[in-house]
């Protein structure tokens, strides 16, 4: 059985496109191995049909976690038996990229956002310097690279005249079930507004809709973590609306969906201040359709065509606090339009799923075992 290790830089806790990406590997009879890192508050893993791993490292951020993370993985994956790389991102394409060399074996570099543009390394010049060149030099020198969405790949075409396959972050068919009922998740009796996924990061929108809850008769829910996400607590109570908005921290996909799917609206509020958020493919915006709810979302490039082509969502212009809450009352008071929008979500998502998505990992992978032979 070919034999395949998969990397990423995160705690594998709610990675949920990598998760999707391994299931689909070992349906395909690859043998395979999921490696990750341990932080100190990751919580414990659910079950998964493939095995997986986590490093311990002696740093959590900055360079020296990134140089940290790709020593320890490139002499994991130096002495370890594989048939194909698989590297999640630039923060772990260096190490592999080595030992693909080294070792003569394919490697697929599978990126996830336009990574040198994140807002994270916006005010950090030398990080950004340091991972474009990195970039640069690596990505000319690839055969197999993965990307989520349009724009990134025309990015690499651009830059490095690299083409790359688009695999959009669809969920699974059937994924959104509600199993448990509000009472189960001990959700108020109100309408409930939903903002969910990964990370609680800056030019998300997300300090403007804490503030914009002085003016909702609804209960928010923020599921996730990340840079301002123990900001975000403060702001509830500095503007008084702490006793309805729920902060969860980070669930496991599928309980996080059991909130998703018992939710009024579902939010998405990614700015366009960086080239990153502009150019994003947010995972939400699938989770919400194939939850059928009804959601507002910002109209950026890779979004607003999807959302036009089904109407199955409402576009915000604005993140002012007191617009986003006009615009959140009023779909709130538009049952038509909610019921609308959740039925136009039932059409979409049999278009808009990992099983349309992954037919194309799929093909690559017959591509790798023809020229490789194994």
């Amino acid at each position: 059985m070919r034999k395949v290790i998969v990397s990423v830089s995160n705690d594998l806790h709610t990675d949920n496109r990598v998760d999707k990406t391994c299931r689909t590997l070992i349906e395909n009879s690859y043998d395979l191995v999921l490696i990750g890192r341990l932080r100190r508050n990751s919580p414990p893993l659910n079950p998964r049909p493939y095995a997986f791993l986590r490093m311990k490292l002696w740093f959590s951020t900055g360079f020296l976690f990134y140089a940290n993370l790709n020593v320890s993985l490139f002499f994991r994956l130096l002495f370890s038996k594989f048939d194909l790389l698989w590297a999640n991102d630039l923060d772990t394409l260096p190490a592999n990229f080595l030992v693909a060399k080294i070792r003569n074996k394919p490697l697929i570099f599978d990126s996830h956002e336009h990574f040198t543009e994140v807002p994270e390394l916006k005010y950090n010049r030398f990080a950004k310097w340091f991972w474009k060149k990195t970039e640069a030099f690596i990505l000319p020198r690839l055969s197999y690279v993965i990307t989520v969405c349009e724009p990134i790949r025309e990015y690499f075409i651009s830059e490095y005249n690299i083409d790359a396959l688009v695999v959009r972050n669809c969920p699974k068919s059937g994924f959104a079930l509600r199993e448990k009922l509000k009472e189960d998740l001990g959700m108020p009796d109100m309408p409930i507004l939903i903002w969910q996924g990964g990370g609680c990061n800056i030019e998300r929108g997300m300090e403007e809709l804490v503030e914009c809850m002085q003016w909702v008769d609804a209960f928010l829910y923020i599921i996730g973590g990340g840079d301002v996400y123990d900001r975000l607590k403060i702001l509830a109570e500095d503007f008084g609306v702490g006793s309805k908005v729920c902060f969860t921290g980070r669930l496991p996909f599928n309980e996080m969906m059991q909130y998703t799917s018992n939710s009024t609206i579902g939010l998405s509020l990614d700015k366009d201040t960086n080239k990153n958020y502009a150019i994003s493919l947010p995972n939400k915006l699938f989770e919400y359709i194939h939850a059928e709810i009804p959601f507002l979302i910002t109209p950026l490039s890779e979004i607003k065509p999807i959302v036009e082509a089904f109407n199955c969502g409402g576009f915000i212009a604005d993140h002012n606090p007191r617009y986003l809450a006009g615009m959140i009352n009023s779909l709130l008071a538009d049952e038509k339009r909610r019921e609308l929008y959740s039925q136009n979500s039932k059409k979409a998502k049999d278009i808009l799923s990992w099983e349309v998505e992954e037919k194309k990992i799929i093909d690559l992978l017959t591509i790798i075992n023809k020229c490789y032979q194994y």
